[in-house]
């Protein structure tokens, strides 16, 4: 017989599998992080307003974020 997993403990499991992938997809987004800041492009510029980046760690990591819950639809 099959136990049926409760609430907390799906949650548990689905935040487990949530730091398994970004752990193996977050080299690739620093590697675009990093071409990202290397190679020459358009920087979004606001007249009068200082640009505020983020490292690029961070940046990666927001990437990864962003992208990762696509993982779990459908």
């Amino acid at each position: 017989m099959q136990r049926s997993l409760t609430a907390p403990s799906r949650q548990h499991n689905e935040a487990i599998q949530f730091r398994i992938i970004l752990a193996a997809t977050y080299p690739f987004f620093l590697a675009a992080a990093l071409a990202q800041r290397v190679l020459p492009g358009r920087a979004p510029t606001r007249r009068g307003l200082p640009v505020m980046r983020r490292s690029v760690f961070g940046e990666a990591k927001a990437m990864a974020v962003s992208a990762i819950p696509f993982a779990f639809m459908g």
